[in-house]
Parts: structure tokens; C-alpha cells; sequence
């Protein structure tokens, strides 16, 4: 339980909020439950956004936004394109950290294609996140590590389609750790266009 405290920022709340929705499903989600996390009476919490709705829609347009820096922390960290690729996808195996994580997260999933304002800003994430795949791959064509003439749009759709399909396979399985499934899967896709024996 987090100590009240005088300032509390949006990000704050944004942070508390992915934290509680870790640990509980969409129908046990309270807004009184994120504000003891964020640090903030309730009441509070309702006199800045109103509803739960409406901070799920603040949370979701925050999300929609992330790619872009998200997709630069990672090229800063791994030395070749595709290894900041491979870094990508398997960064998505956070949504899997158990079984039932997942299915929490699923939850929240169906919740925002349900809805027409939350499933507008997963589509700008999914959009943009596609295209930083696309950059991935074009500056790995021109590092040599893919061999050139590969189609980029399509490779990018079928990275994405194997990253998300990869997951749910792994839902079904559960077989070693989500993230070492989807590397496999990125890897065997990725494979035939490579110039060299590895993605490194």
C-alpha cells in the first residue's frame, strides 16, 4: 500500500493503475483500488478523471502514443536492427509473466476491441508499432543482415501476426517461458531472408 502523497502526477496514476490492472481483472478493477496504489484518496482520483471509464480512456491514449519511444529505447540498446527486433518481440511476453497474467490482460483486450474509443487508440499503437517493424527491417537490409529485395511491408505484417498468434499458441502450451515461444517463432520467420547464419 502506497503512503498518500502531496503530488501526484497523471503518470503516477498511470503507472498505479497498470500495476493494480496486473493483479486484478477488469471487473474487479476500482478506481479506489488505484488510488491507494497511486497514492491518492479516491475522491480525488474521481475529481481528476470522473470514472474508471474515463481513466482507462486517459490510460489507453497514453498507450497509443508509446511506440515511438519505445521502438528507440530498444535500437539504443541492441547493437543490429534485428536484434532490436527479436528484442521487441519478446518484450511482449510481459503480458505473460504467469498463465493467469495473460489472462487478465486478454480481459482488458476484449474490453478495448468492445469499445470504439479504446480500440481507435490500440489501432494507432498497432499502426505506428507496425511501422517501426518496417524501419527495423529496412535498416537491416541495409546493414546486410536481411538480403535485399525482401518485401518490408509484407515481412512487417507477418512479423506482427507471428508475434501476437506466437503468444496465444503459447497460452494454449505453456510450455517453458512466453518469451523464449515467441523468440522461436520471430526466429523461424525471419530465418529465410537472413544473409548470415544468426539475427545477431
Amino acid at each position: 500500500m502506497s503512503a498518500r502523497r502531496q503530488k501526484v502526477t497523471d503518470d503516477d496514476v498511470f503507472a498505479a493503475a497498470q500495476r493494480v490492472m496486473g493483479r486484478r481483472g477488469p471487473h474487479e478493477l476500482t478506481l479506489a483500488d488505484i488510488a491507494v496504489e497511486a497514492g491518492l484518496t479516491p475522491g480525488r482520483l474521481v475529481q481528476r478523471f470522473g470514472s474508471k471509464r474515463a481513466l482507462l480512456v486517459a490510460l489507453s491514449e497514453r498507450f497509443a502514443s508509446s511506440a515511438g519511444p519505445v521502438f528507440a529505447a530498444l535500437r539504443d540498446e541492441h547493437g543490429t536492427p534485428l536484434a532490436a527486433l527479436r528484442a521487441y518481440a519478446t518484450c511482449m511476453a510481459d503480458l505473460a509473466p504467469t498463465p493467469d497474467a495473460l489472462l487478465r490482460n486478454l480481459a482488458y483486450l476484449q474490453g478495448d476491441l468492445a469499445d470504439d474509443v479504446l480500440r481507435g487508440h490500440l489501432v494507432e499503437n498497432a499502426r505506428a508499432a507496425r511501422g517501426e517493424i518496417e524501419t527495423l527491417l529496412e535498416a537491416a537490409i541495409a546493414a546486410r543482415q536481411l538480403r535485399p529485395g525482401v518485401d518490408v511491408q509484407a515481412l512487417a505484417r507477418i512479423v506482427e501476426v507471428v508475434i501476437s498468434g506466437s503468444l496465444m499458441t503459447w497460452a494454449t502450451y505453456r510450455e517453458g517461458a512466453a518469451a523464449d515461444w515467441i523468440a522461436r517463432d520471430v526466429d523461424a520467420v525471419l530465418m529465410p531472408y537472413l544473409t548470415g547464419p544468426s539475427l545477431a
